[in-house]
């Protein structure tokens, strides 16, 4: 694998709480999952955030002053680039069961009450993290095809610029021609079959 290639594998990990102590909390239990995690004291700073890079998941603290939880997620739905960023709220023990129902009604993926069993987040993260690195595979590889299709329309348009120069009777240029044709697709559909 390139270097180039584990960059963009990395999947960063937004942890927004307001409270210091949960945030190192959440820092030691996702340590050994070896990816970037990146602090926000607040729904203002997560916000930010989210607009200067992608994230595989979204940890979010329910109760902070200003912009709390739910707003935050609601307008972490709103954004284009991160819209479909995976949400999962944490809650303290006082919280009744409206908060998980409004944590869901506001696009959560899951809703963790505190505290929280470190095996448990870690797996659930565990889980968005490889979705989050699936994407970007299945990315990679719809740009690759896009890139062959191109190449493809571009053969077939020299073919016709080839008939209309030569006429419809010269087989043997078109032979050579579709012969590269086939052979593209081929390659198209070996890249499908990774």
């Amino acid at each position: 694998m390139s270097g180039k290639t584990a960059i963009t594998d990395r999947a960063s990990i937004l942890l927004v709480d307001d409270m210091e102590d949960n945030l190192e909390a959440l820092e030691a239990v996702l340590a050994s999952l070896d990816e970037p995690l990146v602090r926000a004291r607040s729904g203002e700073e997560a916000m930010t955030a989210l607009l200067r890079q992608p994230f595989a998941v979204v940890l979010l603290d329910v109760r902070m002053p200003g912009m709390d939880g739910f707003e935050t997620a609601s307008r972490i739905k709103r954004l284009d680039g991160a819209k479909d960023t995976p949400i999962i709220f944490l809650n303290g023990p006082e919280s009744d069961s409206g908060y998980a129902f409004r944590g869901y009604a506001t696009g959560a993926a899951d809703f963790l009450t505190k505290p929280f069993d470190p095996w448990m987040l870690r797996a659930k993260v565990s889980v968005f993290l490889d979705l989050h690195r699936k994407n970007r595979q299945l990315e990679r590889m719809l740009a690759q095809d896009q890139k062959q299709l191109g190449q493809i329309t571009d053969r077939l348009s020299s073919i016709e610029e080839e008939l209309r120069r030569n006429g419809p009777n010269d087989l043997t240029v078109l032979g050579h021609q579709l012969a590269r044709i086939e052979d593209a697709l081929g390659e198209l559909r070996r890249g499908r079959g990774r």
